[in-house]
């Protein structure tokens, strides 16, 4: 069976998060202490005990979100299953370079630390907003927010799926183009609540510091191909991945046409791996049949593995 591993991206943390699979399972536990390990504190206490407002610090999410993803992936793993393509979400992408071998675990644990207070220090320096349109095609979004540019930066930063797409810019030009979105049509209108307008050029200082601090790690040729948020084809050459991820905080997370090219792919199953259900939702909207699971807890795990070994698939 033709899998594709997807996984989750900022916003999709949780209190808790990746304890139930620690407790119930030791590679799971060793990777939580790896993370503890690496960065020199207790981020497993922090994604387990919180408090929220510690676990929603940009610094703190983006290892923690990694460091599910991994325990998840190692868990499928070693139930025999790999993935004919990865992909991951924004913040996700790095998961999925550990799953397709491009980054080590280590490597990637530093580096979304070090992501997390470069976009968190780049939105004190060039504040910044986000909302989500709903219910709007995207070139209608980008309409809006061309109208709106006359109030400043905005435009499209995660076209995620039909009638879902996140603009990103300075905040009265987020505001207008809000308005402008709605006179066209849009359902609703929502406001985020993020520490900077993530995905746009005010993003520029963070971009840099993270070419900065990739150009420090060893990334390899990856085993599958890695669908990158910023041009929504794969990559698999260790300078194309690198690419890929310099070039992602400025750019889109074009989402929508990466799903649509793994359907195209042939893709037969899509597991998602790490806290939440966001990804498989997001599938759905595309194409209600393809056939999708996810791994976030053991009860989670049990069932996906259950269904693939079901579907043909040694598990």
């Amino acid at each position: 069976m033709k899998l594709a591993f997807l996984f989750p991206g900022q916003g999709a943390q949780a209190v808790g998060m990746g304890r139930a699979l620690a407790d119930a399972f030791p590679e799971a536990r060793e990777t939580f202490a790896t993370a503890d390990r690496v960065l020199g504190f207790a981020l497993s206490d922090v994604c387990w005990n919180g408090p929220a407002e510690e676990l929603k610090k940009s610094i703190n999410t983006q290892p923690a979100l990694l460091t599910h993803s991994v325990a998840a992936l190692r868990l499928v793993e070693a139930a025999g299953l790999a993935p004919a393509f990865v992909a991951g979400h924004s913040l996700g992408e790095y998961s999925a370079c550990v799953a397709a071998g491009a980054l080590s675990f280590e490597d990637a644990l530093t580096l979304t630390r070090t992501r997390g207070r470069l976009m968190y220090e780049a939105g004190l320096s060039r504040p910044g907003a986000m909302a989500a349109i709903l219910g709007l095609a995207a070139a209608d979004v980008e309409a809006a927010c061309a109208e709106a540019a006359s109030a400043g930066v905005v435009r499209a930063a995660n076209l995620n799926a039909p009638g879902q797409v996140v603009i990103s810019g300075e905040p009265a030009a987020v505001d207008a183009a809000c308005e402008r979105a709605k006179a066209r049509g849009a359902k609703r209108a929502i406001r985020l609540e993020v520490s900077g307008a993530f995905h746009s050029p005010l993003m520029e200082p963070a971009a840099k510091g993270l070419a900065e601090a990739l150009a420090k790690v060893t990334i390899r040729d990856a085993r599958c191909p890695i669908v990158c948020n910023a041009w929504a084809k794969p990559v698999q050459k260790a300078a194309e991945v690198r690419g890929g991820l310099e070039a992602q905080l400025l750019a889109s997370v074009r989402w929508e046409d990466s799903m649509r090219w793994l359907l195209g792919e042939g893709v037969e199953g899509f597991v998602e791996l790490g806290t939440g259900k966001v990804l498989r939702g997001l599938l759905r909207t595309l194409d209600g049949k393809a056939p999708s699971w996810n791994v976030e807890d053991p009860e989670s795990l049990q069932a996906t593995r259950a269904a693939l070994a079901g579907a043909g698939r040694s598990a």
